[in-house]
């Protein structure tokens, strides 16, 4: 046998070094694929054979302060087809356009496209679900899913704010405490074979959702409903552009109502509610409807600055007074206006001018002249100091999305002129809460709140998972100032522009504004009136703001009466209890009496009885011969003056 030659010695040689190099190089491989890959390619092949669907979660409700139901969640369904499994995708498409009334070429695409799984249609009403699920439909998938719904509509639109399609908050509360409401996604895992089709008897593993906490909020749906009530007739009455009331309180920042007109349905937020708008909406490019619907969405008590006028008076006053370049008794002079910087700045009584008067009248008449000097003797950098304790230079901290802050002049470009002008509220801008937030401190003891909607989170089953109230924040002003600032207040409600908020029973503090907007000389002013209540010990600080009202534009005459008609609703509600003077006992209409029993009387006798009490009657039924079987309110309670009692006749 002849042997092998050196050459092919060689190549064996070199062979049998590749194929052990190969066998270890595929030894290292099996290796290296069980200690590190084995559970990423395992997961790869579960992924190929299941098919995951997920479970929306139940949202968390939004409450008001009392546990009424600001926004709730109700179960739908959401249709889904997976085109793998459709045997014939033009009846499928055929049957769900008409049964989901939707276009037959576009669920058609859907039916064809190529991907695990499309969605045809969400939010679906049980009662068409069923129907869907009943026809057993290869390639159908009918789940849950859920709708939020707002039992109130309208109310409180822009602070509530709404989901959308995703249920994803998109302003307002939804969407500040999305994380919160929101919960966990489940999931329903389904066995397939290679070409996604579902596995006879296969496992399905369903992985249930968890329910979003819920949100606790300091809203009390009365109160917003007669904010909302108050400003929208005023606006209406004033063909204004628009309009705001805060309702809050100043000890600690709760926040009990915040009334924008025009407001907006939240069950229907994409809907323009200006009808001019909507007579015209599909003329308009998507951006623009977008423009539009942000606008209608915009909540005016901290997305938007304005000059606040007369009401910063308050803060003007507030600083003055601490740093003690004014008392009480501090005289002025006013010539209807005064030269500051070689200009003349004039008061709004101009040409008429108020004459010599003290600081107090000062506030009482809100004359300008009063608060320009009041400025000048602080100066720009003391001025300027007292803004930044008064939070004017940063947001208030509100629980809400999308706040703004103040427009302010920075130090080193105030001169006498801008010194003068911001003394009386003008040349700078800040939000409606901004200044809410700085009047509280003027008044509740001279201490900094933050604002607050939010109240307390709770879990499903109402425990406390966390409290959102907050501590006091820094003291701006001492006590003893702030309580003579709350004495200059109610003297203006009772002698000064704020006349037309007096309420017998009650002492109320206040202040007027009527700010002229930009650019001078247009005739556009925003009318305002920030009161507080009651005014010995304030837990209301209420600001009513009217924009660009046609006619008569002071704060005491336009905003004054909608402020009077709203705290004479939401004093009592909130059982605050008048305590008449004698003076006020002799007026007309004034002071309270018992209900009588007017059971088994004719209507005559009742009116005879009515008249003779003060009060007003109100009869359900033919009046005549039958007499009374029931009352509102009952025999025996107390009731103002004027106050009307039902009557139901048999």
């Amino acid at each position: 046998m002849k042997k092998p030659s050196i050459k092919s010695k060689k190549r064996l040689l070199i062979l049998m070094l590749v194929c052990e190099a190969a066998l270890l190089f595929l030894t290292f491989r099996v290796f290296y694929i069980q200690a590190f890959e084995s559970e990423r390619l395992q997961s790869l092949a579960y992924e190929q054979q299941t098919r995951d669907r997920l479970i929306t979660p139940d949202r968390g409700v939004i409450y008001d302060r009392n546990m009424k139901a600001l926004a709730t969640t109700e179960t739908v369904y959401s249709i889904s087809v997976i085109r793998a499994q459709i045997k014939d995708a033009e009846t499928v498409a055929r049957i769900l356009s008409e049964m989901l009334e939707l276009d037959y070429d576009k669920v058609l695409e859907k039916c064809r496209k190529r991907v695990a799984l499309e969605r045809v249609k969400m939010k679906v009403d049980k009662k068409i679900a069923d129907e869907i699920r009943a026809l057993g439909m290869d390639g159908v998938i009918v789940d849950e899913d859920i709708k939020r719904i707002y039992p109130y509509s309208t109310l409180a639109s822009q602070i509530i704010g709404f989901v959308g399609r995703d249920n994803q908050g998109i302003i307002g509360l939804e969407a500040k405490y999305d994380s919160v409401l929101a919960g966990s996604h489940g999931k329903i895992l389904t066995e397939t074979d290679a070409s996604g089709i579902n596995v006879d008897n296969g496992d399905i593993l369903r992985i249930p959702p968890e329910t979003g906490n819920s949100l606790v909020t300091s809203i009390d749906v009365i109160i917003q409903q007669y904010a909302e009530q108050t400003i929208s007739k005023i606006v209406e009455a004033k063909n204004a552009e628009r309009g705001l009331i805060i309702v809050m309180n100043p000890q600690n920042g709760e926040i009990y109502a915040i009334a924008n007109e025009p407001g907006f349905d939240l069950n229907d937020p994409f809907t323009i509610c200006d009808e001019k708008l909507a007579a015209l909406w599909e003329t308009f490019d998507s951006a623009k409807q977008m423009e539009y619907l942000n606008a209608m969405w915009r909540n005016f008590a901290i997305n938007d600055t304005y000059e606040p006028g007369s009401t910063f008076k308050i803060v003007t006053s507030s600083a003055g007074l601490q740093e003690g370049v004014i008392n009480e008794a501090s005289t002025f002079n006013c010539a209807g206006g005064l030269t500051v910087g070689g200009r003349y700045i004039r008061c709004w009584l101009s040409p008429r001018s108020h004459g010599t008067l003290n600081f107090i009248e000062g506030v009482q008449k809100s004359c300008n002249p009063v608060f320009m000097i009041t400025a000048e003797r602080l100066g720009a950098e003391k001025f300027y100091e007292y803004l930044l304790k008064f939070g004017f230079d940063k947001k208030t901290g509100v629980d809400l999305p999308g706040e703004a802050v103040g427009i302010m002049h920075k130090l080193e470009n105030i001169g006498s002129v801008e010194l003068a002008t911001m003394g009386f509220g003008q040349s700078f801008q800040i939000t409606p809460l901004q200044l809410m937030t700085a009047v509280s401190a003027a008044i509740n003891g001279g201490y900094l709140i933050t604002p607050r909607v939010g109240s307390k989170i709770i879990d499903k089953d109402g425990n406390i998972v966390e409290n959102l109230v907050l501590e006091k924040g820094e003291s701006v002003i001492d006590e003893k100032t702030s309580e003579l600032m709350r004495e200059i207040l109610e003297s203006v409600v009772e002698f000064g522009t704020g006349n037309r908020t007096y309420i017998p029973g009650y002492r109320i503090g206040g202040k007027t504004a009527t700010s002229e907007k930009l650019p001078r000389g247009g005739g556009k002013y925003i009318s305002s009136f920030l009161t507080i209540a009651p005014a010995e010990e304030p837990v209301l600080a209420v600001l009513v703001l009217v924009d660009e009202p046609e006619g008569a534009h002071y704060g005491g005459q336009v905003a004054g009466p909608a402020m009077k008609e709203l705290l004479e609703n939401v004093l009592p509600y909130m059982g605050i209890e008048p305590i008449y003077s004698e003076e006020e006992l002799k007026m007309n209409g004034v002071g309270q009496v018992g209900v009588p029993d007017f059971s088994g009387l004719d209507s005559k006798t009742v009116k005879k009885m009515a008249e003779v009490l003060k009060i007003s009657v109100e009869f359900r039924g033919e009046e005549g011969e039958d007499v009374v079987v029931s009352q509102f309110p009952a025999a025996g309670e107390l009731v103002n003056q004027g106050a009307v009692v039902i009557l139901n006749l048999n």
